[in-house]
């Protein structure tokens, strides 16, 4: 069925606990500890917050691993927000960088602020809109100002500095821009059908008149959606657990406003199960209606092939709804072999296990590829984020000895890098604007005109039937 609003309705559902392992931290022997941060087979599981954001920060002698740099910016964010966190590393900065002052080794000041900027030049590049915050800027502009104190000779600090605020702030703008790129990715129009006269002319177009190729539709969904999913990031995504954890006191609320990129995709997804259903359902002839389902059935297959799980599941959604699936007279006419095997892939017992086996594959593949094209995976993105979320309320934030269960941000830092990975990959298709702007535009059928020309294609059989389509003709009667 198609998907509600991911952030407030569909993470709440059972149909998916994600695949996780037990024991994220909660127990397990525990390996060495360097003061305040436990290690376990020589990887970091937990620590006090303080102690992981003085981690964060470089030594003359230590540089922090890129992963944790990016899996703590990630998940700090749940417990303290980025303006913070960057004053608190900027505290960490200034102590250090005191005791070298003490001890008159320059060279030592000078490797010390190099490393303190490649830590910045780090966040501002995985995490620029964390920069989008006034405060968050600022906390930036005391930090460079003290580093660069060190670098009155060649400037070199000076100039990375400089190399990384103007990379900052063109990402910003870029950011800034997605507001036009936004409005046009608004959901198609919902058309409401003639009161008791869904059909349309016989003359109106439809998808087949667009495009009759399957592979070609695949591969303009496939643009759709990494145009769309390109404009997810990881801060988006995390919004997930810090809007969700209402029990831990110490959280960072989220910004609703962050959750528009996801509650666009989300939407998205919707709109494509609806407009299969109203492409389905407004087709006038029996064997043109079959037609219809079959070239859909070719086009998911297609998708599954590329790798567009996503565009497959919707496609698949659109035709399981309660007006296209009452059609029997239609679907007996259908060679629904290859739909049965869609159907297989996407069968949500054991977790979704056919899907997550399929998912594997393509992972394996783009990993090996050598072309844009076998690079391509998209997750089917509710159940992507149910994982997120399940992963997070399974696993405490927390310890019993009031660490941070840094294992479980791990695994959530793991799951949402290699989305990430996937969000970036080029498309290699040809963008047909026809049939692009046909599938962002066609109007779409509400809920009660698809069960009217549902109901006009082929009757009702049953009581129950009769009941519902003597209700939809009553209110729309009233409501006319």
């Amino acid at each position: 069925m198609p998907q509600t609003s991911i952030v407030f309705s569909s993470v709440l559902g059972s149909s998916c606990s994600g695949q996780v392992q037990p024991g994220m931290g909660e127990r397990g022997s525990v390996a060495g500890s360097s003061g305040d941060l436990i290690f376990q087979e020589g990887r970091l599981i937990s620590g006090s917050l303080e102690a992981l954001m003085e981690h964060l920060v470089p030594t003359v002698d230590y540089y922090p691993d890129r992963t944790y740099i990016f899996t703590f910016l990630l998940s700090s964010r749940v417990f303290i927000p980025p303006h913070d966190l960057l004053a608190r590393v900027g505290q960490i900065c200034l102590e250090r960088r005191q005791q070298l002052e003490t001890g008159s080794e320059k060279a030592k000041l000078k490797s010390f602020s190099a490393k303190i900027v490649q830590l910045l030049k780090e966040w501002t590049e995985a995490f620029p809109y964390d920069f989008q915050d006034e405060k968050a800027m600022a906390e930036l502009k005391v930090i460079t100002h003290r580093v660069t104190q060190c670098d009155e000779e060649n400037g070199t600090v000076k100039k990375a500095i400089a190399q990384m605020t103007q990379s900052l702030l063109l990402s910003l703008a870029a950011r800034n821009q997605l507001q036009e790129l936004r409005e046009k990715l608004r959901s198609p129009a919902m058309d409401k059908g003639s009161v008791l006269k869904a059909k349309p002319p016989a003359t109106q177009k439809d998808i087949l008149g667009v495009c009759c190729d399957p592979l070609v539709l695949a591969q303009q969904l496939t643009h759709i959606e990494l145009e769309r999913v390109s404009s997810i990031h990881p801060e988006d995504l995390m919004q997930i657990v810090s809007h969700m954890d209402s029990r831990d006191k110490h959280r960072c609320r989220g910004d609703l406003t962050k959750t528009y990129s996801l509650e666009a995709y989300d939407n998205w997804f919707n709109c494509l199960s609806m407009l299969v259903a109203t492409e389905v359902c407004r087709v006038v002839k029996k064997k043109h209606r079959t037609r219809m389902l079959e070239f859909f059935i070719d086009v998911a297959r297609e998708c599954f092939n590329i790798g567009n799980f996503n565009s497959m599941m919707a496609i698949i959604s659109g035709m399981n709804l309660s007006p296209v699936a009452r059609l029997k007279k239609t679907w007996s006419k259908v060679k629904t072999a290859k739909f049965d095997v869609l159907e297989h892939h996407m069968d949500p017992s054991s977790n979704f296990c056919n899907y997550r086996t399929a998912l594997q594959g393509a992972t394996q593949r783009s990993q090996m590829a050598n072309s844009s094209r076998e690079k391509i995976v998209i997750p089917v993105f509710n159940l992507f984020v149910k994982d997120i979320y399940f992963l997070h309320k399974i696993h405490t934030n927390h310890l019993p000895n009031g660490h941070v269960n840094f294992k479980k941000f791990w695994e959530i830092s793991r799951q949402i890098h290699e989305f990430m990975t996937w969000t970036q990959v080029e498309c290699p298709f040809e963008k047909e604007k026809k049939i692009q702007n046909y599938l962002l535009t066609a109007p779409i059928y509400s809920e009660e005109a698809l069960f009217i020309a549902s109901f006009e294609s082929e009757g009702p059989e049953n009581h129950m039937e009769k009941d519902s389509w003597k209700t939809l003709r009553t209110t729309l009667l009233n409501r006319a």
